[in-house]
């Protein structure tokens, strides 16, 4: 008996995908690998946060054409009360470096152990909370102007918690090798991706050649801003990336991958 050509189809979508190792969502990534390990996080001062419910997202590197770059630390506005934010990662896996977003969720989830500052201090946010559609802000660890912002409190026990450790990266040599809580993997089941505000403050970062870790030598020019890169809010004395810049960046860049593996591996020998 001849089996209909959209039965025999549908069997084999269904077999292809409950075949088929589905990646998790801390495995997505930018799709490319780095041979090279990010920066460390410079240490800077958190500009005051300007407008009650902004929540403080860290500076990070990300990797562009031109190599790594800084995105500066900034205030930006959650895309929904009640959000907050998970930073993203750079994790050792495959022989090199992954990228793996940060995102927006109930609760905090799993940023590779890195301490950020500002109460991302490697595990969870310590830096405010919310009450219903209030958030209210720990003053212990972020640096609110309080002539503006009267919904905060202080809990200096958090500090506690900072071990001043400022490697950017997890898993690989000299990394940090923190693994994800329970609490952690199931927060990555509701994420919700950075805001277009945020995505075009990454953008406008990685436009800027003073940006690059190449030019600055780990040391930004501009490590935080209270309000994010925009059309009409550009870093200062900006230069564009050269094609020289980005010809020495693509030598250390391997094969793409739509999916980074786990990050949590041992370190190279």
């Amino acid at each position: 008996m001849q089996i209909p050509i959209r039965v025999a189809l549908a069997a084999f979508v269904f077999i292809a995908l409950t075949a088929a190792p589905m990646p998790s969502p801390a495995q997505v990534s930018v799709g490319i690998g780095v041979t090279i390990a990010p920066p460390v996080i410079p240490v800077y001062a958190q500009p005051p946060c300007p407008t009650a419910n902004y929540l403080w997202e860290p500076g990070y590197w990300a990797w562009g054409p031109g190599g790594y770059y800084w995105v500066p630390g900034t205030w930006v506005a959650a895309p929904a009360l009640g959000m907050l934010w998970t930073p993203g990662y750079w994790g050792w896996g495959s022989n090199a470096y992954y990228w793996h977003r940060g995102y927006w969720g109930r609760s905090v989830g799993f940023y590779g152990g890195i301490n950020y500052g500002f109460g991302y201090f490697g595990a969870g946010y310590v830096g405010g909370r919310w009450y219903g559609n209030t958030f209210r802000y720990n003053t212990a660890v972020t640096n609110i102007n309080r002539t503006v912002i009267h919904n905060t409190y202080v809990d200096k026990t958090v500090i506690n918690r900072n071990t001043y450790n400022h490697v950017s990266y997890n898993g690989g040599k000299g990394g940090i090798h923190a693994q994800p809580t329970a609490d952690e993997i199931a927060a990555q089941k509701d994420q919700h991706p950075p805001t277009t505000e945020q995505q075009h403050h990454e953008q406008t970062a990685a436009q800027d050649r003073n940006h690059l870790a190449s030019v600055n030598h780990g040391n930004p020019p501009t490590k935080a801003v209270q309000h994010p890169y925009s059309a009409t809010n550009r870093p200062p004395n900006s230069s564009p990336v050269t094609n020289a810049d980005r010809q020495a960046a693509q030598t250390h860049v391997t094969t793409a991958h739509t999916a980074a593996p786990q990050s949590h591996n041992k370190p190279p020998r």
